[in-house]
């Protein structure tokens, strides 16, 4: 036989065994790969029935569930009270309105003047979004009683109260760079600042939109 023709015929067998050991390694590898992609989702449907079954997570459900519920009863609640909008009142609901809820936002404004008109559309905005703080305004030329009981000077102003206590006030804009174009964020925390971080704007709405 002729060696070359051997060595030829070897080394073609050689490859050709090599060529069938790396299939059969293939198809190992991309056996095991389909095991092991399947073992996942079969393992998560075991530990989600075991989660559907397990005591503690139904606890917690349920409490959560009840959380909501209470939170959305106080907030109707608070809705009647007038929470949530910002109103006008008369000079005889202004008693009744600052000692009726625990925090309130009066803002002492004239209707011919323009800074009032933009503290009013900052605090329109806010209102809805503290749901828990109670949001008014009054017009101080229908409210002299009260304008001299609390010695405002200057208009706007806004007079904070807790518990039916004036707290604190913002006169002015002087706290807001005495510029007209501040934000409503820089409002909101100017008048959680002059709380003494009492968070007098607290328990918010399940939502916060204020810009």
């Amino acid at each position: 036989m002729d060696p070359d023709a051997v060595k030829s015929t070897l080394s073609n067998l050689a490859f050709g065994n090599v060529i069938a050991a790396a299939a059969r390694d293939l198809k190992k590898e991309m056996v095991a790969k389909d095991k092991a992609q399947a073992a996942p989702a079969s393992h998560d449907e075991v530990d989600l029935d075991e989660l559907l079954d397990d005591p503690e997570l139904e606890k917690l459900h349920a409490e959560r569930i009840a959380a909501l519920k209470k939170e959305a009863e106080k907030r109707e609640v608070l809705k009647r009270q007038g929470h949530g909008e910002y109103r006008e009142i008369t000079e005889g609901d202004f008693l009744g309105e600052v000692t009726g809820s625990e925090k309130v936002i009066c803002h002492f404004y004239h209707r011919e003047f323009y800074r009032c008109k933009i503290m009013d559309k900052h605090l329109k905005a806010l209102a809805p979004v503290y749901v828990g703080t109670k949001f008014v305004k009054l017009d101080a030329e229908n409210a002299p009683f009260f304008v001299s009981k609390l010695a405002i000077k200057t208009l706007p102003c806004v007079i904070l109260f807790k518990k039916g206590i004036a707290v604190d006030r913002l006169v002015g804009f002087q706290d807001l760079g005495s510029k007209d174009d501040f934000s409503t964020r820089a409002l909101e925390n100017i008048l959680n600042m002059k709380c003494n971080h009492d968070r007098l704007l607290s328990y918010a709405a399940l939502i916060h939109n204020s810009g």
